[in-house]
């Protein structure tokens, strides 16, 4: 139970924050006008986000206006099929994707928002299974197209025209919703610019595309039509690089051994080497998902010495399972090349490989657990520049030199991904160390006893989530929770001083 004291204290910092930003209740609910810092920072925080957004639209509608100015240049009949065609083809599939797709601005932008990460990639899974699966009658819908114009009236001569149009134009359908889901999933986060790249990339190579089917090899309109899907393809194929990067870099090192002398034998030992790293890298996983749980738990209960304790006990547990998994893996080097070839040189090479693995399993299992600490933290975008900088910045840079260069095959190609590794551990290791977790805390803490204060009936929602930076506002939208909302980021903004909350 709150004693008076707090209470005072609770209702004398909102009457601080009020004064503040000139008042929760007062200028902004009386007035109903803002000042004029916050109406340019939020300015510059919208055009930062829709300027982007923009030209990935107006890029990626270009595909088919370009497809249409090199059908034009064939005759009228081509030029009104093709129109007719992309008419006919945005109203009943291009459209219908788009509007289901943007369900994901919803879903993802709140579990974003309350910090549920996990669900991102959940939801953006059942949507693209729902857009693929919707895309199978759209599909046949359009291989009618031509029957379909006809019966509504439309010249003999187009309407089949049409219908050729959309038949080579099928595949870019399913592209096309995989691609709306892509973009929900990165707008979300505002991660905007690698779409824009993507987006930019496509339509200068869509122009080359078109003319190369169009008037080369002599394709007509179903080169046009062809063209689109390729481009649409191209597009979802650039993304999915982008969202899937740092899985990759590890299966980069596989397709590396197929360019080295004896590309047999560099491939299949390369391959034999990521299986065995992957199914170890399963134990780390479980650990990063324990510690990441632990700390948001903790912090979010203001207990920032439970976390550190957390972090520490996790670091004990990585470092014994790192060890007992090295040790297995050298002691098991002359045997468990025999589970998968009964070559006498893959073995005996699978044998020289083991003790690299077993460094790597190490450093890997050990990085996968401050990883964990810091997602405990939120700190998700420092962690993917950390990944993405480590393996494409250290790792493959390396690999390639200690493999092609100093000509040490397939073992100098492990070695780069070891040195990633290193600078990925040394980089977490650092962040960790220099975190101030009595600070931690604190926002989220005063976040609850907010919440508690000025809304009492959202306590319970808040302990349903166990983290107040997990707690969607959105849930439950009144003129309370607006207030609410702006106490919380005024006191954010404003940075109070401790000594007036004594919770902290």
């Amino acid at each position: 139970m709150e004693t008076g004291a707090e209470k005072s204290s609770l209702e004398s910092l909102l009457i601080l924050n009020q004064e503040r930003s000139h008042g929760v209740d007062g200028e902004v609910s009386q007035q109903g006008c803002f000042c004029r810092d916050d109406f340019i920072g939020e300015a510059k925080k919208q055009l930062w986000l829709s300027g982007p957004l923009i030209a990935v639209s107006l890029l990626q509608y270009c595909l088919q206006i370009i497809s249409i100015m090199f059908v034009g240049h064939l005759g009228e009949l081509a030029l009104s099929s093709a129109s007719m065609a992309c008419s006919f083809a945005s109203v009943t599939g291009f459209s219908v994707l788009l509007g289901m797709g943007s369900a994901l601005e919803t879903l993802c932008g709140q579990a974003y928002g309350a910090k549920q990460y996990h669900m991102l990639g959940i939801h953006t899974q059942r949507a693209m299974l729902t857009l693929l699966t919707i895309s199978i009658p759209l599909a046949i819908i359009w291989f009618y197209t031509g029957t379909l114009l006809l019966s509504l009236g439309q010249n003999a001569e187009i309407s089949a025209g049409a219908g050729t149009f959309n038949r080579w134009m099928i595949p870019s359908l399913f592209a096309y919703g995989l691609l709306q889901c892509l973009n929900r999933l990165l707008q979300t986060q505002n991660n905007v610019f690698p779409m824009m790249l993507s987006s930019g990339a496509t339509s200068l190579l869509h122009i080359l595309v078109c003319w190369g089917l169009v008037f080369k090899c002599e394709l007509g309109s179903k080169g046009a039509a062809l063209a689109i899907t390729i481009s649409n393809w191209i597009n979802v194929f650039l993304l999915a690089i982008y969202v899937n990067l740092e899985y990759w870099s590890f299966e980069m090192v596989v397709l590396l051994s197929g360019l080295l002398p004896n590309p047999k034998l560099e491939a299949s030992v390369l391959s034999i080497s990521l299986n065995t790293c992957w199914m170890v890298y399963m134990i780390s996983v479980g650990l990063g998902g324990t510690i990441s749980t632990r700390v948001s738990n903790e912090l979010g209960a203001g207990r920032p010495q439970g976390a550190r304790l957390a972090i520490c006990v996790m670091i004990i547990i990585a470092l014994s399972e790192g060890a007992a998994v090295g040790i297995v893996t050298i002691l098991a080097r002359q045997v468990w090349g025999n589970l998968y070839s009964n070559e006498e040189e893959v073995i005996r090479y699978v044998a020289d490989m083991m003790p690299l693995l077993a460094l790597s399993d190490f450093l890997d299992g050990f990085q996968c657990v401050l990883s964990g600490a810091a997602r405990g933290c939120g700190w998700q975008k420092l962690c993917a520049f950390i990944n993405l900088g480590a393996y494409y910045v250290v790792a493959i840079p390396l690999a390639v030199l200690f493999a092609f260069i100093f000509h040490i095959g397939g073992m100098g190609l492990w070695m780069g991904i070891i040195c990633g590794l290193v600078v990925q551990v040394v980089a977490l290791v650092a962040i960790n160390a220099c975190t101030d977790w009595d600070r931690e805390p604190r926002l989220g803490l005063l976040d609850l006893q907010l919440i508690r204060t000025i809304n009492p009936w959202l306590s319970q929602d808040v302990a349903a989530y166990g983290h107040t930076s997990k707690f969607p506002l959105q849930l439950k939208p009144s003129v309370k929770s607006k207030k609410l909302a702006l106490a919380i980021m005024e006191h954010r903004a404003g940075g109070a001083e401790t000594s007036c909350c004594p919770w902290i």
